[in-house]
């Protein structure tokens, strides 16, 4: 999938040392990671675990769920890798499982970028870019993102794709409040 400015394409298992790259970031992944969240020291990393478990998973994606999963972003212009996007089942997600707020109808978007690419657009970008496949590829009913509610980079994002703000709820896991984002599919009828 290609936008003016991304490629979206699917991951391989070379990619194993670019996810590496991202999440090693303290900036990046600080709404994100359990161990910062909960205050303590971002969880532990390796080469072997995005290889064996986390990229194994997600090209997993594309045989159970076709069209959906996780997309690597690629900037045009320099074809370096710039982060990744995902549009996945809610359900699929334990911590939206553990909250109790998320339905069987409902697919999460999701994204998270390098430094180096924020406030370019890149994540408005790519998000419509999914909302858009979900509603009129694959008849997503209703697509929800949510973020720690301090995160206000990550709800300007999901406000600009269409997403409205559902809920905020306070995480049992964390302790911290959350923000609920969803669209109904505008082409159903409810």
């Amino acid at each position: 999938m290609e936008t003016p400015r991304l490629i979206l394409r699917q991951f391989t298992p070379d990619d194993a040392q670019k996810l590496l790259d991202l999440d090693s970031d303290t900036e990046v992944i600080r709404y994100v990671d359990l161990g910062i969240i909960k205050g303590g020291e971002p969880l532990e990393r390796s080469y072997e675990k995005y290889q064996n478990n986390v990229l194994s998973k997600w090209m997993q994606y594309y045989q159970q769920y076709p069209g959906y999963g996780f997309w690597a972003a690629i900037e045009k212009s320099s074809q370096e890798f710039i982060g990744w996007f995902h549009l996945r089942p809610a359900l699929d997600s334990q911590f939206n499982i553990d909250s109790g707020l998320f339905h069987a109808d409902e697919i999460e978007l999701g994204y998270r970028l390098r430094q180096v690419s924020w406030g370019k657009g890149y994540a408005t970008e790519g998000s419509q870019a999914l909302v858009s496949k979900g509603f009129s590829e694959l008849g997503t009913q209703c697509v929800v993102s949510s973020a720690l509610a301090e995160n206000r980079a990550s709800t300007r994002v999901m406000e600009k794709v269409g997403l409205k703000f559902e809920l905020k709820y306070v995480h049992p896991e964390i302790d911290r409040e959350v923000m609920k984002y969803s669209l109904r599919n505008p082409h159903k009828n409810w």
